[in-house]
């Protein structure tokens, strides 16, 4: 096996080099890379997604911060055509033209890979991919940290690659924790491998 040295570079190149800086996709909270949203069930995770697509889609304003107008990927895996269209229907009675849906895909290292990487040819501007929901993808029903850390790590480096920000939809444990984002289903390997992870919360009032 080839002994391959190690590429390294100099603290005053690291510092000299004009580097462009990383776009925002959505200013301050969503740059190329891998990110997941996590909240309880029925808590409007699906329906603030699709917000976020129509507003990256048509380049308007998402929660008060600025978009990056591109074209969107939204995998609705636990829709049928009829709810997503109902869903749509409540922000817009206009199309985008940006917006694209899917209702079943592949899962991760069985054909999702390319799946994804295809959409380029298809999709040249495109800039975000949601998958709703990540349990839809997965590829097995082991839960370890080796596990969740694996597969995300697939998903992080395409979207390293296509230059892009994946947003994966996840749910929440029931059990009770004081750190909110120790609530995420599954282990750290999550939060390991995202680029940020987002969590919608219901206050509970009286």
């Amino acid at each position: 096996m080839p002994n391959k040295e190690l590429q390294l570079y100099s603290c005053e190149y690291v510092m000299d080099t004009a580097l462009q800086k990383t776009p925002f996709i959505v200013d301050r909270l969503l740059a190329p890379g891998l990110y997941a949203l996590a909240g309880a069930p029925k808590v409007g995770k699906s329906w603030l997604v699709l917000d976020l697509c129509l507003s990256v889609a048509e380049g308007q304003d998402f929660l008060g911060h600025r978009t990056e107008k591109g074209q969107v990927v939204y995998l609705a895996l636990e829709d049928n055509l009829l709810r997503l269209q109902n869903r749509v229907y409540e922000f817009t009675d206009e199309p985008a033209e940006n917006l694209d849906f899917a209702l079943l895909a592949d899962s991760i290292g069985n054909g999702l890979e390319e799946q994804l990487e295809n959409l380029k040819t298809v999709c040249p501007e495109l800039n975000l991919i949601v998958i709703d929901t990540l349990q839809k993808i997965r590829s097995g029903t082991d839960v370890s940290y080796a596990s969740d850390y694996k597969e995300l790590s697939v998903l992080k480096s395409l979207a390293d690659k296509m230059e892009i920000a994946i947003l994966l939809v996840h749910h929440t444990r029931k059990d009770f924790d004081p750190d909110p984002f120790n609530m995420i289903s599954g282990t750290t390997g999550i939060s390991g491998v995202c680029d940020g992870q987002f969590l919608l919360w219901e206050s509970k009032r009286g």
